[in-house]
């Protein structure tokens, strides 16, 4: 048994970002599925889905986090290769990954109190993000 869904969202550039987590909840709850599994995944790969405590500081943090491991003004061979001045997006997916799978108990996300899921844009340009969920148990 299981459901799957699609959504779009449109975000900023860099560090455009969602909370996901009533959407897939939803899906969870539409789905009927009591004990399973949910699979959250971002089609590209200069975007990521991870989770976090979904509040401003946290967030700030994260940004931080990233711009020190993978600076926007390194010098990226995919530059070289494309020159669309991306390669510190296609980084920092890598690093976060474009999909998380969540358990589901009792009908419900098993996710901590103040685990979010979240969803951003990394590239350097402003894009419309395609999330694939999909739920699957008994």
């Amino acid at each position: 048994m299981g459901l799957a869904r699609r959504w779009t969202f449109t975000l900023d550039a860099e560090f455009g970002h969602r909370n996901i987590s009533a959407e897939v909840a939803q899906l969870v709850a539409d789905s009927g599925i009591t004990t399973g599994v949910v699979s959250v995944h971002l089609t590209g790969s200069t975007g990521a889905i991870t989770t976090i405590e979904y509040e401003r500081g946290a967030l700030l943090d994260l940004r931080r986090a990233l711009d020190q491991l993978a600076p926007v003004a390194e010098d990226y061979r995919h530059n070289e290769a494309y020159h669309d001045g991306n390669g510190f997006s296609h980084v920092r997916s890598a690093l976060l990954k474009t999909g998380i799978a969540v358990p589901v108990i009792d009908g419900q996300l098993q996710l901590g109190t103040w685990q979010e899921i979240l969803l951003l844009n990394l590239d350097n340009r402003a894009r419309t993000r395609e999330v694939v969920g999909v739920v699957v148990g008994e």
